[in-house]
């Protein structure tokens, strides 16, 4: 066993509830569930975070994504919506650190959510989100 569950997941030494797998990926149930059908998606190479993940094989973990949630919204499961989710980080909330994409069925009234704290929800001003826009710009010109 290595220290990381999912990679040992993908070397077929722990158990998991497949549903798909192809040279990049793979996709399984998630034992902690949120709801019934509770899917992970993970490449099938460690990537501790997003970025030690290639643009290919992150675009390609939300394409398996997209096809497993139609394929939630086509089953028996109940579904009247889907999240998806991926924390990349320990203040982001990720626990694991091998990177898994969430795709989480949803019903009205079911308790689970993302809620923001109370008073981080208020408007920002056009120009903090200007300053704000203008950061990430430049951040994306310097990559």
């Amino acid at each position: 066993m290595s220290s990381c569950i999912f990679c040992d997941i993908v070397e077929g030494t722990a158990e998991a509830s497949m549903i798909y797998r192809d040279d990049r990926c793979c996709a399984f149930l998630d034992i902690f569930h949120a709801s019934q059908g509770h899917v992970l998606v993970i490449p099938l190479a460690h990537a501790a975070s997003m970025g030690e993940l290639d643009g290919k094989t992150g675009g390609h973990l939300l394409e398996v994504g997209m096809d497993i949630a139609a394929a939630i919204r086509r089953s028996d499961i109940r579904c009247e919506g889907i999240n998806f989710h991926l924390a990349d980080g320990r203040a982001a909330g990720q626990e694991i650190f091998h990177v898994h994409l969430h795709i989480i069925p949803r019903v009205a009234g079911d308790g689970f959510g993302f809620k923001f704290a109370r008073g981080r929800a208020a408007r920002q001003a056009k120009a903090e989100l200007d300053r704000t826009a203008e950061a990430i710009r430049s951040a994306l010109q310097q990559a």
